[in-house]
């Protein structure tokens, strides 16, 4: 008579029900086994490899290196002494201007107000008529919104593929520029062909290559040109009609927070500046850990995404 094993033991043993049944716990067990020992040993490399700031590739070095130049030449023609040398920065600057108002109007729309209409001015000026909204986040929306666009034009000006994206970004801000664009609306169309017509031709030049480095460049000039209005219109001179001065006596004239931070527009401007600042370094140390690929590599990944060449 052929040995029985009772029902209770066999319960015990966990056997599978059926062959996949079999394969899954294998794998489970593997996995269980597997997956510690590969982490201890690849884990420290990982956490050392993206923790490191060191520029480790040809391409790191190459855009931090333009980044600094470009901020360079960006203060010299800035400051430069013959006007028509100078107005060569115009249509970024007014580039960066319509990012500025795009982040009020944006801002605004979030908050459930009501945009009429963006105004740019050929003199670097602008405005959003708008009504509605919040605006303890309408009013901070425009400096800091053009600095946190310029700051993620510079981390992505560390990759093609990124910079790709944020030229495909750019174009939809273009189109909001437009849709809202108002009076002298000869401004915003001139603006968006000029910059329009740069970026198409870069996506052409070295396989995009160029693309990224017109990125970079403009992220560093509408970065800057942030950190420099902020610093001249609610630091130094604290001008009437500044975004900080108006969010400051709104916050006053409300009642709703009698923080001094809040209620005095130089105090906000020095909070502004910071973030901008703070921004800038962020998206240099994040392009530095996020794109560690060489010129070849980018170049590589670039013809899998929308290659304009083939």
């Amino acid at each position: 008579m052929a040995p029985t094993i009772p029902t209770e033991a066999l319960r015990g043993l966990d056997i599978p029900r059926n062959p996949n049944a079999a394969i899954v716990s294998a794998a489970k067990r593997t996995l269980a086994e597997a997956g510690p020992r590969v982490l201890r040993a690849a884990g420290p490399t990982i956490v050392f490899r993206r923790a490191s700031l060191a520029l480790t590739s040809d391409a790191q070095r190459i855009t931090v290196g333009v980044f600094c130049g470009y901020f360079l030449a960006i203060v010299i023609l800035w400051y430069f002494p013959v006007r028509f040398v100078r107005a060569l920065l115009k249509p970024f600057k007014l580039q960066a201007v319509a990012f500025h108002e795009l982040g009020h109007a944006i801002a605004c729309k979030l908050t459930c107000g009501r945009v009429h209409h963006i105004t740019l001015d050929i003199n670097e000026g602008g405005a959003t008529q708008m009504s509605g909204g919040l605006g303890a986040v309408t009013y901070p929306a425009g400096y800091l919104g053009s600095s946190l666009v310029g700051s993620l034009m510079i981390f992505c000006g560390f990759d093609i593929v990124a910079s790709k994206v944020a030229s495909l970004v750019i174009g939809v801000l273009f189109l909001l520029l437009l849709w809202w664009g108002g009076e002298k609306r000869w401004i915003a169309p001139a603006i968006i062909l000029f910059n329009t017509g740069l970026l198409v031709a870069c996506w052409f030049i070295a396989d995009s290559e160029a693309l990224r480095f017109y990125v970079l460049f403009v992220g560093t000039l509408t970065a800057t040109y942030s950190v420099w209005d902020i610093f001249d219109d609610c630091i130094r001179r604290d001008v009437e009609g500044s975004d900080s001065h108006q969010m400051a006596r709104n916050a006053r004239e409300s009642g709703l927070c009698m923080c001094f931070c809040v209620s005095n527009g130089r105090v906000l401007g020095i909070i502004w500046w910071f973030i901008s600042l703070g921004l800038i370094v962020a998206a240099i140390i994040c392009g530095i850990l996020a794109f560690p690929e060489s010129e070849s590599t980018q170049r590589t990944n670039s013809d899998n995404f929308i290659d304009a060449t083939s």
